[in-house]
C-alpha cells in the first residue's frame, strides 16, 4: 500500500479542524490536504477575520467551513468540533520577546487554550489529535518555551482522560520552519527590502533547527498514522549556523553583533538528554515516550502504526542543534525556498 494508500484508508469522508488555521503553517497544510481531496470538510479555527476573509478567496471549496473564535473560548471549541474526527492543534501566541514582556498573555493561550482543545475534543469525541510544539520547550529558559513545555505535558496527559473513548493525543516537536512569518529569513529580507547597511546578529555562535513548511505537514500528517496516544514526534533535521545563513542571504553586507533577545538560547534543543531513556530512534525521527503510564494503551513505542521499528537511544544522548551531525552550507541554504509564504 502506498503512502497515499494509507492516508486515504485513514482520512477519506472524515473532517478536520485545525487551530490558528489562517497561519504559515495552517495555510500550507489546508492546501496539502484539500490537494488530496480526501476530507469531507475542512474547519479553520482563528481569531481573525481579516485572515480568514482573505483566506476564503483562495481556499472556497464546498468542504471548506470558517469558524471565528480563540482558543481561550472553551465553549467556541466545543461548538467548532462537533462532528470533528481530526484537530491539528497550531494556534499559539510564539513571540519570544513578546511573551517575556506580556506573560499572562501567553499563558492564557498556550496553557489554557491547550486545556480547552482537550476538553472540547474529548467532549466531542474526536479521533486523533496532534498539537505543535517547538525545540523551545525543550529545557526551556524563556515563557513562551515554558508554556509549550505545559502544553505538551496536557495534551500527553490527556490519553489518561479519555476512558472508554477512542480519542487519542500526540504532540509534534520541530524547529524553526524556513520563512515562517515573524522568523529570521523575512526579518532579514525586510530589512535588505528597506536597503540596511548591515545585518543584525545576536551572536556568531548562535545554531538552529531548519525544516519547511512542507517537511513540517508532511510530518503531522504521517504522525496520524504512526501515533498511539503520548508521543512527542521529533524529526531528523538539518542545522544552521546564523553568521552562514546571514552570508548566504546578503554575502556583501557587514554583520554587527546585537546580543541575544530576552528569553533567546544559543542553541536549541529537541531531544533533552534527561529524557534520553524515554527517547526512541527511528530512520528519520524520534520519539519522546511518555513519562506516565496509561492503563488502557500498550505503552510500547517502538513500532508504530505505520509498522515503523525503533531503537532506544544511549544514555545520556541529546538532540541539540549545535551537536547536530547535519550542518546547512551556504549553498545548501540558498537551495531552498526562502520565500516568505503567502
Amino acid at each position: 500500500m502506498t503512502a497515499t494508500d494509507k492516508l486515504k484508508t485513514m482520512f477519506e469522508g472524515q473532517s478536520i479542524l485545525i487551530t490558528g488555521g489562517t497561519g504559515s503553517f495552517g495555510k500550507l497544510f489546508i492546501r496539502t490536504i484539500l490537494d488530496l481531496g480526501l476530507f469531507r470538510r475542512v474547519i479553520v479555527y482563528s481569531r481573525d477575520e481579516l485572515k480568514q476573509f482573505e483566506m476564503q478567496q483562495t481556499f472556497n471549496g464546498p468542504e471548506m467551513r470558517y469558524f471565528i473564535g480563540d482558543v481561550r473560548d472553551g465553549e467556541r471549541l466545543r461548538e467548532a468540533m462537533q462532528g470533528v474526527d481530526y484537530v491539528v492543534h497550531a494556534a499559539a501566541l510564539k513571540q519570544v520577546p513578546a511573551a517575556e514582556y506580556n506573560p499572562m498573555e501567553c499563558i492564557r493561550t498556550n496553557i489554557n487554550g491547550a486545556e480547552n482543545v482537550i476538553k472540547a475534543a474529548l467532549t466531542n469525541g474526536v479521533k486523533r489529535v496532534i498539537a505543535l510544539s517547538t525545540d523551545k520547550a525543550a529545557n526551556p529558559i524563556n515563557l513562551y518555551g515554558a508554556t509549550k513545555l505545559a502544553s505538551d505535558k496536557l495534551f500527553v496527559a490527556a490519553n489518561n482522560m479519555t476512558g472508554d473513548r477512542d480519542t487519542r493525543f500526540a504532540v509534534v516537536r520541530y524547529g524553526n520552519v524556513v520563512g515562517s512569518r515573524g522568523s529570521v529569513v523575512p526579518f532579514f529580507k525586510k530589512l535588505m527590502a528597506d536597503g540596511t547597511d548591515h545585518i543584525p546578529i545576536t551572536d556568531e555562535r548562535m545554531t538552529r533547527f531548519w525544516i519547511t513548511l512542507e517537511e513540517g505537514v508532511a510530518f503531522v500528517l504521517n504522525n496520524f498514522q504512526r501515533m498511539q496516544g503520548g508521543e512527542v514526534f521529533v524529526p531528523k533535521i538539518p542545522s544552521i549556523n546564523i553568521m552562514d545563513l546571514a552570508k548566504a542571504m546578503a554575502p556583501d553586507l557587514p554583520t554587527k553583533i546585537i546580543g541575544i533577545r530576552p528569553g533567546e538560547k544559543l542553541h536549541e534543543i529537541m531531544c533533552p538528554a534527561d529524557d534520553s531513556h524515554l527517547t526512541v530512534e527511528f530512520e528519520d525521527h524520534y520519539v519522546i515516550k511518555p513519562t506516565i503510564q496509561f492503563a488502557h494503551l500498550e505503552n510500547t513505542y517502538d513500532k508504530n502504526g505505520l509498522g515503523e521499528v525503533g531503537k532506544p537511544v544511549e544514555q545520556g544522548f541529546e538532540y541539540q542543534s549545535g551537536s547536530n551531525p547535519h550542518f546547512l552550507t551556504g549553498d545548501e541554504i540558498l537551495s531552498y525556498n526562502l520565500s516568505v509564504p503567502s
